[in-house]
């Protein structure tokens, strides 16, 4: 479809006028033109997967900003739709519609999302309603709740809502006066008007400590989903995105979570989470603002979650060729969001594995079992196994002749599956988080997997559908 409101979106479909910039992803949707960044909303409505994200339409910069919208029945083949939410002149998010989620509310598709006014910073929960389809929006500049007037709370952004023993609650992240980062909780019973309960969680959790969960001064994006624990049981995660003083989207703590269990309080019925463990939720520099929506559980019972982050474009780190601002807003565009990414845990840790829908891009097969190194194309996926003899080694990524984008230890019984999207690399490891980075190729250079002895790969082109 076209619309003046979205710039042509590249999608599984394909469109014959996506950006002639080799660095600009194919396999992951987005605009062909302007700036994104949070992935927003994520909800399963009506047998379709929608996904939000905050996106400046004219320009590759953080400004203004409103809601992108992209959506699909498999997770492959994705439909633009017009721009969601804007800024509303003179309303609580006249400066721009940020982070935010979707949730169907007695049959209404309901966006509560932070509305940041001009000249202040602060955020306010901010009520939208769309239609059946998510795709038409009506925007009154409803307030659901404003920021608590509790001294010791001094930023609040982020809401995100959750379901427990049949009540539904939302948290948001915020700052305090002494310098920790910490959830606040509300009671939900209606959309419009949301009750504080307090802080809820901070960082002097216990479990955190010696983590950069626990370093962040604000938690960003927080998401509090349930996940199986791999021992036939549930599990709750709670992921924050870690903000810093001066984070101007570099976000070098990037994204860490702490894995507990939800009980109520006795004397309250409030849900209480208690952490056991922390961990980073990727190893890459180039991920942050992740959503996670929680699916109806499985026919057993499984819970099941999906992930989307964002890929920032960045000034190159350990190695890796960047790209300067001027680069980028002569590009036109900025930001990709992730493949979906399924949940669970894996000996107590958390497990990060590519949704399964992702095979279906797979196109020719280029190797079976190569081995030493292979030549990847632009569109890729590699998958690197060990021979049962295996006594470890390290494999890695390279770009033309001495950029090493990724490198990392391979075990016996482990496996790496390795996507290249143009300019945006992301690295599964079997049991382990994923690695999410970005590399920018020159003309004429050429990806390459260099390979230990024992391991090989099996490599496919990937191709939109």
């Amino acid at each position: 479809m076209s619309n003046p409101d979205l710039a042509a979106a590249v999608t599984a479909a394909g469109h014959a006028d996506s950006p002639a910039d080799p660095a600009f992803p194919r396999l992951h949707p987005r605009p062909a033109q302007g700036w994104i960044n949070d992935p927003n909303g994520i909800s399963y409505l009506n047998g379709r997967y929608h996904v939000f994200f905050q996106y400046n339409p004219d320009s590759a910069r953080h400004h203004r900003i409103c809601w992108g919208h992209v959506s699909s029945a498999d997770l492959l083949h994705w439909d633009e739709h017009p721009v969601a939410l804007r800024p509303q002149d003179g309303g609580p998010d006249d400066f721009g519609c940020w982070t935010g989620v979707v949730t169907d509310d007695g049959g209404v598709p309901t966006a509560a999302y932070s509305g940041v006014r001009s000249g202040e910073g602060a955020s306010q929960v901010v009520i939208a309603r769309g239609s059946a389809d998510l795709v038409d929006w009506a925007q009154d500049g409803h307030v659901a709740v404003s920021m608590p007037e509790d001294p010791q709370v001094t930023a609040v952004r982020d809401p995100f809502l959750f379901r427990f023993e049949g009540r539904r609650y939302a948290i948001q992240g915020a700052g305090l006066a002494d310098g920790r980062a910490a959830l606040l909780l509300y009671r939900v019973d209606s959309m419009d008007r949301w009750e504080y309960q307090g802080i809820w969680l901070t960082t002097d959790n216990a479990a955190g400590t010696g983590h950069d969960v626990n370093r962040a001064e604000i938690w960003e994006c927080p998401q509090l989903v349930r996940i199986p624990d791999g021992e036939g049981g549930t599990a709750w995660v709670a992921m924050f995105s870690l903000w810093q003083k001066d984070d101007d989207h570099e976000h070098a703590l990037g994204v860490g979570h702490l894995i507990g269990t939800m009980a109520a309080d006795p004397a309250t019925g409030l849900p209480v989470f208690t952490p056991h463990s922390a961990g980073k939720s990727d190893f890459g520099r180039d991920f942050y603002a992740p959503q996670v929506t929680q699916l109806d559980d499985a026919a057993d019972g499984t819970p099941r979650a999906l992930l989307w982050g964002w890929a920032n474009e960045g000034p190159g780190r350990d190695g890796r060729r960047g790209r300067s601002q001027e680069e980028i807003d002569a590009a036109g565009w900025a930001g990709v969001l992730t493949h979906p990414r399924v949940l669970s845990l894996a000996d107590g840790e958390l497990a990060v594995a590519p949704a399964p829908e992702i095979d279906g891009y797979r196109s020719a097969r280029l190797a079976g079992a190569a081995v030493g190194h292979v030549d990847l194309p632009a569109f890729a996926e590699a998958r690197v196994t060990a021979s049962s003899d295996f006594a470890g080694g390290e494999v890695r990524l390279v770009l033309g002749d001495d950029q090493t984008v990724f490198a990392g230890a391979l075990a016996a019984g482990e496996e790496l599956r390795v996507f290249i999207d143009a300019s945006l690399v992301e690295v599964y490891r079997s049991g382990a988080v994923a690695t999410t980075l970005r590399a920018y190729p020159a003309p004429g250079e050429e990806w390459r997997l260099e390979l230990p002895a024992g391991a090989s790969a099996e490599v496919w082109e990937l191709a939109a559908k």
